[in-house]
């Protein structure tokens, strides 16, 4: 055939019958495109269960973590129970004697050892004993200082601004009250929490003073004591008498005798008795003379150098003065109480109020500059990084939002200061000092029994004069209303058992309430 017909034909043929080349390409990348589809979704989920895996080793590593701590936290407490039980156990039989005498300590008399029972358990529950391991403890110690709030003001600048004022108030009322018949005031004596060196609050101390009274020229005061109170409570009624001054020391210079010279040249020449102007009857009258004591002190303000640079408000008080003074930038919450003190001794009859309501010629007894006293005589020998303060203000502002009292949790303080030497109050002692309050508090419950402090204790120091019948009658109970009323008990044991775990968690240092918060129940 022709060479020329044969590349015609061929050609032709090539130009109605292609070959399917785009065919088998395109199932090939059809087939290849699947498979790399399936390589990917496998590596996804792969990838996935990685990523699973991972996460639940790093959840089982959070939980052990968490284990761990939980553990090291027991680990800590056991070792503190640890140690605490062994050193009880070396030195048993060395304080064994002492015991018994702690516990002779809080007994009122024979008729109370029943009730007194718990509370000598809870003073002999933890004892004076040799420290190891130091450095330990003290480590604890100030862990645990880092944990509390402290007052914000400073107490000890606070005091010496109010004894100032009250030492010029003091001199004005000398001047003022020399020639009258109004009772005579002496020198303010600090008493109460600020004047002790702690606070239950944090800010808006009261700084509370006691101002003595002693009669004016031709009267006396009388204390009777009201046998028809409450036998948990002692308060005298102050009756006024009229003197002879016709001879004698009470005679005065132009003073007329309210005795023996008539009634009408009385009226004209001289000024009323104290019976005609702040007694009841012949009782002094408490809310008369708070009143007085008002109008006193606002009328001698003016003349006060602290007038200058401060400001004065007074507060609304029945049975006492209280008023605030202010500069713009701080300022100090006062309360002048005033009283009559008993004899030569610590022991006064006040117009400090109690919870209940009080006859305006009842005269509360006071224990208050007794109280002072107590903490000047331990600060006296305690070592300068004593901490007993410290415990108190720490129980103090614990207790917010529970039906105990600040004077019951300071009476608890105040027996343990009695019985434990002040050397044990130092930073290193801070937590074993803490669990024996803690302790004592929910075992005075148990028992129903807390003894007052001052009133009948046997050994309460010497050095602070009380009256005779004072140190010498049975102690009365400040648990008394849980000995009357199941549901007061109960409430009670309740709110032991909340405060213990507060009292833990605070020591571990979790949340601890504000003041004013009420979490607690």
């Amino acid at each position: 055939m022709d060479p020329v017909v044969f590349l015609f034909v061929l050609l032709k043929s090539l130009i109605q019958y292609p070959q399917p080349v785009g065919d088998g390409l395109d199932e090939e990348t059809h087939l290849r495109m699947e498979m790399r589809a399936k390589h990917l979704e496998w590596e996804r989920l792969r990838l996935e269960q990685e990523v699973e895996q991972l996460s639940q080793k790093k959840v089982q590593l959070l939980q052990l973590l968490a284990v761990a701590v939980f553990l090291l936290h027991v680990l800590f407490l056991c070792l503190i129970v640890w140690k605490s039980c062994r050193r009880r156990e070396e030195n048993e039989e060395e304080n064994h004697g002492a015991n018994e005498e702690e516990v002779g300590n809080v007994a009122a008399n024979e008729e109370d050892n029943v009730g007194n029972e718990v509370v000598h358990e809870a003073w002999a529950g933890h004892r004076p004993f040799v420290q190891v391991d130091h450095d330990l403890d003290d480590h604890v110690g100030q862990v645990i200082m880092e944990r509390i709030r402290w007052p914000e003001e400073d107490l000890q600048i606070g005091c010496e601004r109010t004894i100032d004022l009250m030492d010029n108030y003091t001199v004005f009322f000398g001047h003022v009250l020399s020639n009258s018949f109004y009772p005579v005031l002496q020198r303010a004596i600090g008493v109460g929490s600020a004047f002790e060196g702690w606070s239950p609050r944090e800010q808006d101390v009261v700084y509370r003073v006691l101002i003595p009274m002693t009669p004016p020229r031709g009267h006396s005061f009388h204390l009777e004591l009201d046998s028809a109170g409450q036998r948990h409570e002692r308060n005298f009624r102050v009756r006024v008498q009229l003197e002879c001054t016709c001879t004698g020391q009470q005679q005065g210079k132009n003073m007329l005798c309210f005795l023996h010279h008539p009634e009408e040249e009385l009226r004209r020449n001289q000024d009323p008795s104290l019976l005609d102007t702040l007694c009841t009857g012949s009782y002094l009258d408490v809310q008369k003379t708070a009143c007085w004591f008002r109008q006193l002190v606002k009328a001698i303000w003016p003349a006060l150098p602290q007038s200058h640079n401060w400001h004065l408000i007074l507060l609304p008080s029945t049975r006492s003065c209280q008023f605030k003074v202010t500069n713009g930038r701080e300022s100090l919450r006062i309360e002048m109480l005033f009283g009559v003190r008993r004899g030569d001794s610590a022991v006064f009859v006040s117009s400090q109020p109690r919870e209940v309501y009080t006859p305006s010629t009842t005269w509360p007894e006071s224990y208050a500059v007794a109280e002072v006293e107590f903490f000047k005589h331990i600060a006296r020998r305690a070592p300068p990084d004593s901490l007993h303060l410290k415990c108190l203000q720490f129980f103090t502002r614990l207790l917010l939002g529970f039906s105990f009292s600040t004077y019951t949790m300071k009476t608890l303080v105040m027996h343990r200061l009695n019985v434990t030497p002040v050397s044990l109050w130092c930073r290193r002692h801070f937590l074993q000092r803490l669990m024996d309050i803690s302790d004592c508090l929910y075992l005075c419950v148990r028992g129903k029994r807390l003894n007052h402090f001052i009133v009948g204790n046997q050994r309460f120091p010497q050095d602070i004069r009380l009256p005779p019948d004072v140190q010498a009658c049975n102690a009365y109970n400040l648990f008394h209303h849980l000995v009357q009323q199941p549901a007061a008990y109960t409430q009670a044991i309740h709110e032991c058992q909340v405060l213990q775990k507060w009292f833990k968690r605070t020591l571990l240092g979790e949340h601890q309430p504000n003041e004013g918060e009420e979490p607690w129940l």
